[in-house]
């Protein structure tokens, strides 16, 4: 065993080093949470040690051994998020970081570990997000730890993901609108189905490509949210459907909004509010049935069936019809600010960089108007 002026380091049969200190409090020997390749990485450790015993720094050592998973079931148990996302993150969790770290010491993570976490998920072939997501998930749950002095910094910040290439937008003009409503809202069915038409899924579509509302947006749109014009509709719930459960909430990043409807499209609003139950908190847009639109049901047996018929790109998503909306507005020379406003980002920079690549279409036209307001003045100036 090596004795120093704090701590001592010793060599086991393994060939790794371990270093251990006195704790002045209890009088307890504390072990590295890991060994290490070589004697003098189990000085340095040492050497950080007595420096934050030397500033009043010392981590909780308790804390620091304590498992990674119960820090992470701890996390999970304690989150304010949508039901989908934490889905999503109790999903992630076991399937991709608990395998790895569960029982590990929270305190013995160290940045070389999670690279290399991250950098196995990429050789297996999981798709950018996923990786992305991952690191997330292992990230917040170290940060709990970190607020709770077991570790003295995150040792998955910084870590970097390699962006994923983004999904290309489909962009509809509006002819393309009005046939992809229409072959929605006329499907194929036998002669003998009791219901060949569903012009309120026509007018659905529509909507959606001259609202920008998201998809839970829609679906969790009731009657009492429509103008009994038409002519404005009121953005303040979305669903989400999570283990065949519809769960409403507050929309996308809590975006309460209203936005106006142009005036043919309101009028068509109005003629389908009027068909509709008088209670204000019946759904605005319904299933087959009559009950809630379940968006999952409605996209796979209305919507992209009519993609093909429509003779639209396959790739085509409901989604698409919330960017067509956007190329529609900034077509007309929308100010960036209203289109935020409409759809219900966050921040205007979201829409900027959702929809900004957009903006240059307009920039000879604007160049025009330049050269107009130039040449009269200069014509004034001059006489």
């Amino acid at each position: 065993m090596s004795r120093r002026g704090f701590g001592s380091i010793r060599k086991l049969p393994s060939g790794r080093w371990r270093a251990s200190y006195v704790e002045e409090s209890t009088g307890r020997r504390v072990n590295a949470p890991a060994t290490f390749t070589t004697k003098s990485d189990a000085g340095l450790w040492l050497s950080g040690v007595e420096t934050d015993r030397a500033r009043g720094l010392l981590l909780d050592r308790e804390l620091s051994q304590r498992p990674f998973g119960d820090w992470a079931r701890e996390w999970l148990g304690n989150l304010h998020v949508k039901p989908k996302t934490e889905v999503s993150y109790e999903s992630c969790l076991r399937n991709h970081v608990l395998p790895v770290f569960e029982d590990r010491p929270v305190g013995s993570i160290t940045y070389r570990d999670c690279k290399a976490f991250v950098d196995r998920l990429r050789r297996k072939g999981l798709a950018p997000g996923t990786v992305g997501e991952a690191r997330k998930v292992l990230r917040l749950v170290l940060q709990e730890a970190l607020r709770e002095d077991a570790i003295h910094r995150n040792p998955a910040d910084g870590l970097r993901v390699p962006r994923g290439v983004r999904i290309e937008m489909v962009f509809l003009d509006v002819e393309q609108v009005f046939a992809l409503a229409d072959a929605v809202a006329n499907p194929p069915r036998p002669a003998s189905h009791p219901q060949q038409h569903w012009p309120a899924y026509g007018l659905l579509v529509r909507f959606a490509a001259f609202s920008g509302l998201r998809a839970g947006e829609v679906a969790a749109l009731r009657v009492g949210r429509v103008g009994t014009d038409g002519s404005w509709v009121e953005v303040a719930e979305s669903v989400e459907e999570v283990h065949g459960q519809l769960i409403y909430g507050p929309p996308k990043t809590y975006s309460r909004r209203r936005v106006d409807l142009p005036s043919t499209l309101a009028a068509e609003m109005a003629e389908h509010r009027a068909r509709r139950p008088a209670d204000p908190a019946a759904p605005f847009f319904t299933g087959p049935a009559g009950g809630p639109l379940r968006h999952s049901n409605f996209y796979r047996r209305f919507f992209k069936p009519a993609v093909s018929r429509a003779g639209l790109e396959e790739r085509t998503r409901f989604h698409d019809l919330r960017h067509t909306a956007a190329a529609l507005m900034i077509a007309q020379g929308a100010h960036l600010l209203v289109v935020k406003e409409r759809l219900g980002h966050s921040t205007i920079a979201v829409t900027a960089d959702r929809y900004g690549h957009l903006y240059p279409s307009l920039s000879a036209k604007l160049t025009g108007q330049l050269d107009v307001a130039y040449e009269q003045g200069a014509r004034e100036f001059n006489g």
